[in-house]
């Protein structure tokens, strides 16, 4: 049976309605730019509303988190829950309207720019009715953001076949279901780390796999280091963020955790490594709550054999291995914008416009803060584009 077809036209296409597409529209709305937002999901911010664990607090304080144009509540603590988050989510989407340019269950199948009509032309499927659904627009603004498909790790022997419980992070909600349980989490960045904490709290025996260097800092000490990137060179900066770390924290390579030899800004700025922002796992490591393992070498039923000749055996392996980029299997035809990994190509702060109307919000690994400062540069350089045109 064939497939019917709608069309659509639009002046500029979102994809993707989580806080970076959202932030996206509204900043479009307050313009009066003709939008419409695509996502795949049956929910506006399904990362954040679906696939977190209970207990995530944002890692900055409120004001680094905040999506333009409205502020988060003066009333919200500093450091603001999943939950509270996800609120103002929803009043943020209420405030500009956004319902009506909303466009859920759609997955964008391409998109392509068609250089003699001059306009992008989006396919997307209807994941409700099983319809193509295609869509003409000027502007194409990617904002999937930085974690969408889940990374199951295929490189360790054995782990396809572990015979106990084994889940991508997405699907931890709380360590309650883990109680007195023997759990491994693999991967130790800020889910993993925090996940560990979490199983620790709630009476498991869980050990965290770390294989490879990182920077462990506080919260308070993070955003101190991001107030002074303002005013100082990095390399200054992580001077005195790793000084503020060492009194704070002490040698954390006793416990396993060594830093790498550059400094947690510097690699933000230069590659995908992030800080771990410590929300008190360090001090369940150091009292021996939480076991700190190297790589592992191989899975034998319920059996985890580690590469410095240690064996467990464990009830349940988490897999906080993070997630990668699908953009480049439907975008075609760039080659300047968004890199293979699905991370911008271009240098801050150009990193956001393209060609052929072509933007990405929230791909810089910049953050929260990121994806506000690009979908506020995207919606005014959109509006005088079509302003020029107007007066010309």
């Amino acid at each position: 049976m064939s497939q019917t077809h709608s069309s659509f036209s639009t002046t500029a296409v979102v994809v993707g309605a989580g806080p970076a597409g959202l932030a996206a529209g509204a900043c479009l709305s307050s313009l009066s730019v003709p939008f419409l937002i695509l996502e795949r999901d049956n929910s506006p911010a399904p990362l954040w509303r679906h696939r977190t664990y209970h207990r995530l607090h944002l890692h900055l304080p409120k004001q680094f988190c905040q999506l333009p144009l409205l502020p988060i509540p003066s009333s919200a603590p500093t450091f603001v829950s999943v939950a509270d988050f996800l609120r103002y989510l929803d009043s943020y989407a209420a405030a500009f309207r956004l319902g009506p340019h909303l466009r859920l269950r759609r997955r964008v199948d391409s998109a392509e720019f068609d250089a003699t009509a001059g306009r992008w032309s989006i396919s997307s499927f209807n994941l409700e009715t099983g319809e193509v659904e295609e869509y003409g627009s000027r502007f194409l603004v990617v904002a999937t953001g930085e974690n969408d498909k889940p990374v199951v790790p295929h490189d360790v022997p054995g782990l396809d076949r572990f015979s106990g419980e084994a889940i991508h992070s997405n699907r931890f909600r709380s360590g309650k279901s883990y109680e007195g349980l023997a759990v491994l989490v693999v991967g130790s960045g800020n889910s993993g780390m925090e996940i560990a904490c979490d199983l620790a709290e709630n009476g498991s025996r869980p050990a965290i796999v770390v294989r490879s260097a990182m920077h462990l800092v506080t919260k308070e000490i993070w955003a101190f280091g991001i107030l002074l990137k303002k005013y100082l060179p990095i390399g200054m900066v992580d001077s005195i963020v790793l000084m503020l770390c060492y009194i704070w924290l002490g040698s954390t390579s006793k416990y396993g955790l060594h830093r790498p030899s550059k400094g947690p800004f510097y690699l933000k700025d230069h590659s995908p490594a992030y800080p771990v922002i410590d929300a008190g796992t360090y001090k369940r490591i150091k009292s021996g709550d939480i076991e700190v393992l190297p790589a592992i070498s191989s899975v034998e039923g319920e059996d985890v054999k580690f590469v410095n000749g240690k064996e467990r055996r464990y009830d349940a392996i988490i897999l906080a291995t993070g997630y990668r980029s699908a953009i480049k299997n439907w975008l075609k035809g760039d080659d300047y914008l968004i890199g293979d990994d699905g991370m911008a190509m271009q240098e801050y702060p150009k990193h956001w416009k393209g060609k052929n109307g072509l933007y990405c919000c929230g791909l810089a690994r910049r953050g929260l803060y990121g994806a506000a400062e690009d979908a506020l540069s995207i919606a005014n350089d959109i509006s005088n584009l079509l302003l020029n045109d107007r007066s010309a």
